[in-house]
């Protein structure tokens, strides 16, 4: 199915390919539910001036109540079936986020607001712990990070990816994480208990060491050089920890992925994957608009080379495909890849086995406490 979207005008109020400090997106377009379109129109005043009085936006986090927490999948390019996410939006603003086009889902737009205006769910822990209680409640690795990143800013204050750790460990019950921020070294008294048991591996995501890149693509993560000191730390603690190169953008950050698996490797890193960059649906204009403005001169060549690893199209969602591209430049990739791998002793990221074994269901909270 062909998810390409006409370019819709922005309804911000800055003009569209303005870059905003701090974060990602340069406009806010309306997502692919809406049925209004908002057009701005030049009013004769001076805009420059208007923009200096233009407060920047801030963010913003709205409580929610979850029905349920635990998402299921069955794609055949996904290691896991099962995965948990406290958080919608993400403030770390990657332009090159997949899962900005699911804000649309709210009625909100995948440009600005997805990093601005976020979601907490609240009762995440509470509603977990009653999914996992359920009696047909069958066991695998549960996944945490596949859409948003746990560890975002915003984790500081609302904690909820603390309160599912605990109930995991509690349970004996296996989990991943995919993180872009060091702040997963807070939850080290847990993950050290977990890894003893062979109940948890990390997933540091680090796609460049230039930190100018690294400012723009993924302007409030943290910097490449302290994820790689994530990297350290995790594993100096016996922490089992991988790195993802991902997303590997065709001219623009390829060239970092050996140097990126050398400093993990180094780091203590024992395993890699990588993926390439995916363009789906509203996603496509933002990240045309992001290359306008930061790299003028190779965004014709960077969409150039993006088109022919998706068959033509700024991207193709087919399961075979989608992760790795096709083509010359997705096959040079792929043994650039594998021959790091061979280099460092790199084991895929699958071959880590969680222990499933151990796990208790969690009992249901009772106003009389616990007995025995």
């Amino acid at each position: 199915m062909d998810d390409s979207l006409p370019p819709s005008p922005s309804n911000d109020q800055r003009p569209p390919g303005r870059m905003i400090k701090g974060r990602g997106a340069t406009s806010n377009p309306e997502g692919r539910f809406e049925n209004i379109r908002h057009q701005a129109e030049d009013d004769g005043w001076q805009s420059a001036l208007l923009d200096e009085e233009t407060p920047r936006p801030r963010t913003e986090v709205t409580e929610e109540r979850a029905r349920s927490v635990i998402s299921r999948n069955d794609s055949p390019d996904i290691a896991f079936s099962q995965a948990i996410n406290p958080y919608r939006g993400c403030e770390h603003g990657c332009i090159y986020c997949f899962a900005r086009p699911s804000h649309s889902y709210l009625n909100l737009s995948p440009g600005l607001d997805f990093e601005t205006k976020l979601r907490a769910k609240g009762n995440f822990a509470e509603v977990l712990r009653a999914e996992l209680a359920k009696p047909g409640y069958v066991i695998s690795p549960i996944n945490i990070g596949s859409n948003t990143d746990p560890y975002q800013p915003i984790e500081k204050q609302w904690r909820l990816t603390r309160a599912a750790l605990e109930l995991l460990a509690e349970c004996h019950h296996p989990c991943t994480i995919v993180t872009k921020n060091a702040l997963v070294e807070r939850d080290l008294d847990i993950l050290v208990p977990m890894a003893r048991e062979q109940l948890v591996q990390v997933f540091v995501s680090v796609n460049s060491l230039d930190n100018h890149l690294a400012a723009k693509l993924e302007p409030r993560a943290s910097a490449p050089h302290r994820r790689i000191k994530a990297i350290r730390t995790l594993a100096g603690a016996g922490v089992p920890v991988g790195v993802l190169v991902a997303p590997i953008i065709p001219a623009l950050n390829d060239r970092d992925m050996e140097t990126v698996m050398a400093q993990a490797a180094e780091a203590g890193a024992r395993c890699a994957g990588y993926t390439t960059l995916r363009l789906p649906y509203e996603l496509k204009q933002l990240f045309r608009e992001w290359l306008v403005l930061h790299a003028p001169q190779r965004a014709e060549h960077v969409m150039s080379l993006v088109q022919q690893m998706n068959g033509g199209r700024d991207y193709d969602s087919n399961f075979a495909t989608r992760m790795r591209g096709q083509g010359v430049f997705a096959d040079l990739l792929r043994r650039r890849f594998e021959v790091a791998c061979r280099k460092h002793g790199f084991g895929r990221a699958r071959e880590l086995t969680l222990d499933t074994s151990r796990f208790v269901p969690p009992r249901k909270p009772s106003p009389q406490g616990e007995l025995f």
